[in-house]
């Protein structure tokens, strides 16, 4: 039986005073990004020097800088750069960064899964993955409503990952239609 989580199950005052880091700005990085700053939550979105996604983030009224400097005033770090581009991303920009005590998020379980990164035991590594696109998972959470989608732990250095993880599900919309509990592997 599946476990499923819903709004009542994701405590949004965990992030209360936490800075998050949107790296990239595609598909689904539009999508968080934007929800969690309409949910109140303090986001900031890490890009490379000279990318086409800079002025559209700023248009959007978005804080906007490069990773690595969103990396390091970020508590939670949600890498939503394209697969074949995250683990040297991570090496460049998120692992000097990466202190203890600190959240590192996927939406997809590959570079996890494979061993392409290997973060520090003294951060939680978890996983929010909306089953949508990002325009769709945008759209139905200025609608009200909410896209399905999964969480998982890879590691709970804080006692807190599911709980941090439930709570930033809920600040994109995902709790509202259900989060179904699994892992990097099956993901």
């Amino acid at each position: 039986m599946a476990t499923i989580y819903y709004d009542k199950d994701a405590d949004l005052s965990l992030l209360a005073g936490k800075k998050i880091a949107i790296i990239g700005y595609g598909s689904q990085g539009h999508a968080h990004a934007l929800n969690l700053r309409d949910s109140g939550v303090d986001v900031r979105v890490g890009l490379y020097e000279g990318s086409r996604s800079w002025s559209k983030c700023e248009s959007e009224g978005l804080a906007v800088m490069t990773a690595e400097q969103a990396a390091a005033e970020a508590d939670i770090i949600m890498m939503l750069a394209p697969d074949t581009s995250q683990a040297a991303i991570y090496r460049s920009a998120i692992a000097p960064n990466l202190s203890p005590g600190k959240t590192l998020m996927f939406s997809h379980g590959f570079n996890i899964r494979y061993g392409q990164i290997m973060p520090p035991p003294t951060v939680d590594v978890s996983m929010v993955a909306p089953k949508s696109p990002g325009h769709r998972v945008r759209e139905l959470y200025v609608e009200g409503k909410g896209t399905p989608g999964l969480v998982a732990v890879h590691h709970d250095a804080s006692g807190q990952a599911l709980a941090t993880a439930l709570a930033y599900a809920r600040a994109i919309g995902c709790t509202r239609a259900g989060t179904i509990l699994t892992t990097f592997t099956e993901e």
